[in-house]
């Protein structure tokens, strides 16, 4: 084994399910979005992925009896692969799970899990293709009300890259015990004989049941959340079981966000809906004009979890040297990313936007 580097290099072997060449030409046989099966892109050959052992489903785990919870910094380790078609090496880190040849072009999937992490139950297979993708993206750039023209026009997505990438997904049964105070507006006239709106306010309490079903959070933090947001939503209701097929062709990546620490961030998630939920409630339930929420406090119960990969198309493009990054849902096609902002665009909005208030304004003066 060549030294690479003076991080300690392990030796990982591929998965046999992904390593069989087409029988026609020899070709790497890689998972097609389209199809939804294995497919060799030179003569056509098609293989079907076969379904799971007794058509079983992606299962909810108990949070409390699981094992390897920790998150992981994977960075730090490095790992050797040697393709089973050409003999050369690679060399990733230790996040990554699958990738291709850079070589030769063969598909390179790894074992999913290790001693210290635990195996992905299910996983989203890749239905947006490439081509697609990249289609969206310029429909997505042309769209844009403040993207500058030149832009929209000369833009290009550079290598538009398939991954995986690791979520945790949570349920949970909620109880929260709340108290607030419900809001009443009346209207008196002040010493200056106008007409004034106030608020009476009214303490209020109560229980709120909440189930929580699929609260999800990224397993990796390689990547912008505010990109990975805006693609959102993934559809649960098309996870399989995990098999390598599925992520043959494409980069995956194992989790660095352990289940505990994705789990106080799902809280975090929950708690925040919980006291929208009691907002509402207040006005809803005591038909009040206003809210305000003091303290909420909830046992959860019941608390199961999955973890699984979504697929996701990023890239990149440039424009006046600068580059901005975006990304495309593997399942809708939804675009999500940053783009340039034309300053001109911006202050015809604003002038435009000013206009009509002032325009707003003058005529209910004229009432």
């Amino acid at each position: 084994m060549n030294d690479y580097t003076d991080t300690p290099i392990r030796e990982e072997k591929t998965q046999r399910e992904t390593d069989a060449k087409c029988p026609n030409c020899g070709a790497t046989v890689q998972f097609d979005p389209q199809t939804g099966h294995m497919l060799c892109e030179y003569c056509g050959y098609e293989r079907v992925i076969p379904p799971a052992e007794d058509n079983r489903s992606v299962d909810e785990m108990d949070f409390l009896t699981a094992e390897h919870t920790a998150s992981h910094e994977w960075g730090a380790e490095k790992k050797v692969v040697v393709c089973r078609s050409c003999g050369a090496e690679s060399v990733y880190d230790a996040l990554q799970t699958s990738d291709v040849c850079p070589y030769c072009g063969a598909t390179q999937v790894m074992a999913a899990q290790d001693e210290n992490s635990m195996a992905p139950g299910g996983v989203a297979p890749f239905e947006v293709s490439k081509e697609q993708a990249v289609a969206n993206f310029q429909k997505w750039l042309k769209g844009g009300l403040f993207t500058p023209t030149p832009a929209k026009k000369a833009c290009k997505a550079d290598a538009m890259n398939g991954i995986y990438l690791p979520y945790w997904t949570y349920d949970t049964n909620t109880v929260s015990r709340w108290t607030g105070e419900a809001g009443y507006e009346y209207e008196e006239t002040n010493s200056e004989g106008k007409t004034v709106t106030k608020t009476n306010w009214k303490r209020v309490r109560g229980i709120l049941n909440l189930f929580f079903d699929d609260e999800l959070v990224c397993g990796s933090t390689r990547h912008e959340t505010v990109i990975l947001n805006r693609i959102l939503p993934f559809d649960h209701e098309k996870l399989v079981p995990y098999k390598p097929e599925y992520v043959a062709g494409f980069v995956s990546e194992r989790y660095s966000v352990g289940l505990k620490d994705g789990w106080d961030i799902a809280r975090g998630q929950i708690e925040s809906k919980i006291r929208s939920e009691v907002h509402d409630e207040i006005l809803r339930n005591f038909h009040a004009d206003s809210a305000r929420v003091d303290k909420v406090s909830t046992l959860f119960e019941d608390i199961t979890f999955k973890y699984v990969l979504f697929p996701v198309w990023m890239s990149s493009f440039k424009y006046k040297d600068k580059v901005y990054q975006f990304m495309v849902n593997g399942q809708t096609g939804r675009v999500g990313g940053k783009t340039p902002v034309s300053a001109l665009r911006v202050l015809i909005a604003v002038l435009i936007a000013a206009g009509l208030i002032g325009l707003l304004i003058l005529l209910m003066n004229n009432k």
